[in-house]
């Protein structure tokens, strides 16, 4: 039996989507779409950082606030961000108030400043698996973490990032589509 759920529309989806309205355009227009680009990855994988030991609907709910008080993840206007720009996101009820969070979004966006342009898309990009592989049954059968996402991991922090453990990568590389874990009986695995 697969782990889904009917929504009103009668799609079957994945189960973790439940009811709410945002997981549910979460789960139908972006989780495990192929995303590229070096700033939409930054953004996800400073999202991904701050929604370590949080639901991921909560990042969702504030992540309009997150795009308009970092620059909408721009990796050159955040680098520029300094003691005062940390005071003024700290007091920031609209966001996750994280001070290491915070300090390592910033850290992170003078890291991407470094790169080449499509560097950090083609790095990451590098460490997903063939596609085609099985799709899992149910939940039961994702991973938390997997054999690329622990070197992506490791690679990424041999560069200096931060936040980036192989759980919180592994969940980037599902919400970026670098794999599709949408369990067989979803809609979306069709």
């Amino acid at each position: 039996m697969s782990d889904v759920l009917r929504g009103l529309d009668e799609r079957a989806r994945c189960a973790w989507v439940g009811a709410d309205p945002e997981y549910l355009r979460y789960h139908d227009e972006e989780w495990g779409r192929p995303l590229h680009g070096d700033r939409a990855l930054f953004e996800k994988m400073s999202l991904e950082g701050f929604q370590a030991g949080l639901s991921w609907i909560t990042i969702l709910r504030k992540r309009p606030r997150f795009r308009e008080v970092f620059s909408d993840f721009d990796p050159d206007a955040v680098a520029e961000f300094g003691p005062a720009d940390v005071a003024r996101l700290m007091s920031d009820a609209g966001i996750v108030r994280n001070r290491a969070k915070i300090d390592a979004v910033i850290g992170n966006a003078r890291l991407v400043r470094e790169l080449a342009p499509g560097e950090l898309d083609a790095l990451m990009w590098s460490f997903a698996p063939p596609a085609g592989g099985p799709r899992p049954r149910d939940f039961a059968d994702v991973p938390a973490t997997t054999p690329g996402s622990v070197a992506l991991s490791k690679e990424l922090r041999r560069r200096g990032f931060r936040f980036v453990g192989p759980t919180t990568m592994y969940a980037l590389m599902q919400s970026a589509g670098m794999v599709d874990d949408h369990v067989v009986a979803c809609w979306r695995a069709a």
